[in-house]
């Protein structure tokens, strides 16, 4: 424990963080693991599986180690049953997810209380990333275009998630530890970029600090709904925007339209429903709302490739 402690203060100090302002953070985090791996000038990781003793939220300071660079992090969130209720309607995504925003971008960061977190956060140098992409970097160009203040989210893979938690639980005993990490971040950069070459086509605009945040008051509120969508009018009011500006900026942020979303968070939890819980395909259903169960079985198919049942048959612990 105390070797980790002191790992993240060296952490602090080589991005340019003051140490007085980790100090009370830091004793609030128990570390199963942390691995920081300095690979720069190209790259930075740290691997981190913990769990706080509190709830609380800690500002992130814009990092100064390098210039132009990219804060890619994958979250793994292992929530229990009793914990969930315990957070309840707080802003908290329980999905795995992923998180890019430039590195001088100041970012509020929640630890909830009690709760199981593996992550990997990638700090890359852009020229170096467009090298690694090479000819396909204009696919995805807003992402180099570090001009901009830009948020994206997105959903892992289960293939990203798996090797999160690989890493997160990696015995780096009798491995050439620098090659081999160098070589998984580069593995979870570009199944990210798959991922992101499949979004929704949009133009990518500037997002102030408050955009970003009016938006994750919407996102929030929509996972904290799954059973009964709100309306247009009330996601509109909710966000202080107009309706145009509000799907423009939460398709830009999460790839998704705002219906698309809410439809592929409600099969997300309809899967672990099905795979953890002993509930009927049909009590599944009509706990998040579905009246028309074959309209249910039809949207969990092409989400899984699979009708409810047979998915259920094949995944159920």
């Amino acid at each position: 424990m105390f070797d980790e402690k002191r790992k993240m203060r060296r952490l602090a100090e080589k991005l340019g963080l003051s140490l007085a302002s980790i100090e009370k953070e830091i004793k609030l985090l128990h570390f199963n693991r942390l691995n920081i791996v300095d690979l720069m000038p190209e790259m930075l990781l740290m691997v981190r599986s913990l769990i706080a003793a509190q709830t609380f939220t800690y500002k992130r300071k814009p990092i100064g180690v390098i210039e132009k660079g990219l804060l890619i992090s994958f979250q793994n969130i292992f929530i229990t049953e009793e914990t969930g209720k315990a957070i309840g309607k707080r802003a908290l995504n329980n999905q795995p997810h992923v998180r890019i925003m430039p590195s001088h971008l100041e970012s509020q960061v929640l630890f909830p209380k009690d709760v199981h977190v593996q992550q990997i956060t990638i700090l890359v140098e852009l020229e170096y990333l467009k090298r690694f992409v090479g000819n396909d970097a204009d696919k995805l160009a807003y992402l180099f275009d570090v001009e901009k203040t830009f948020w994206i989210e997105e959903f892992m893979s289960p293939e990203m998630s798996n090797l999160v938690a690989e890493l997160a639980n990696l015995s780096t005993e009798n491995i050439l530890s620098q090659a081999f990490y160098r070589l998984k971040a580069l593995e979870l950069i570009y199944l990210l970029f798959s991922n992101l070459l499949k979004r929704e086509k949009t133009e990518h605009h500037h997002l102030s600090n408050a955009e970003i945040d009016a938006v994750y008051l919407v996102r929030n509120t929509i996972e904290s709904n799954l059973e009964k969508p709100l309306t247009k009018d009330e996601l509109v009011k909710l966000s202080g925007m107009n309706e145009l500006k509000l799907r423009r900026i939460f398709t830009q942020v999460f790839g998704k339209g705002i219906y698309e979303y809410y439809n592929h968070l409600r099969m997300q939890k309809a899967a672990r429903l099905l795979k953890q819980e002993d509930l009927s395909v049909s009590e599944v259903g009509y706990q998040l709302g579905f009246s028309n169960l074959s309209y249910f079985g039809r949207l969990f198919e092409k989400h899984f490739g699979l009708k409810p049942k047979k998915w259920s048959d094949k995944n159920r612990i």
